[in-house]
């Protein structure tokens, strides 16, 4: 087991990277798909709400990918996430997979970790 875990050890850094640019990726088409109806058409009314929201997705999700100003553009996604929790699913029902609420929950505390970790390597800003 020891080599195992050297093993994995040895590419933390990698799989958190991995983890921020996938997390930016999918978070973009988000955005995309409230404010550009891709890669598939929004069905809901775009009220300012959701303007700003895909806004928040959109631009936050291709910050964090790249990242430049990653831990603010993270804490912003995490914060907006949390909102779109309660404001959507957390009312209806206690549990997120009863509520439809959880891809939002992973959302929220994926971008707090990325947050607090910061840009880490592959990235645009290297602090």
């Amino acid at each position: 087991m020891t080599q195992f875990n050297n093993l994995l050890a040895g590419l933390e850094a990698q799989a958190y990277a991995a983890l921020r640019i996938v997390t930016g990726l999918l978070f973009i088409f988000h955005g995309s798909q409230k404010l550009l109806n891709f890669p598939k058409e929004f069905t809901y009314d775009l009220s300012p709400l959701m303007i700003a929201a895909g806004g928040i997705e959109l631009i936050g999700g291709i910050l964090v990918m790249i990242g430049l100003l990653t831990r603010p553009a993270a804490f912003i996604c995490s914060g907006t996430m949390a909102v779109a929790y309660w404001m959507a699913h957390g009312m209806r029902d206690l549990f997120p997979m009863l509520n439809g609420g959880e891809l939002a929950a992973l959302y929220c505390f994926a971008f707090l970790f990325i947050a607090t970790k910061g840009p880490g390597i592959w990235s645009v800003d290297k602090s």
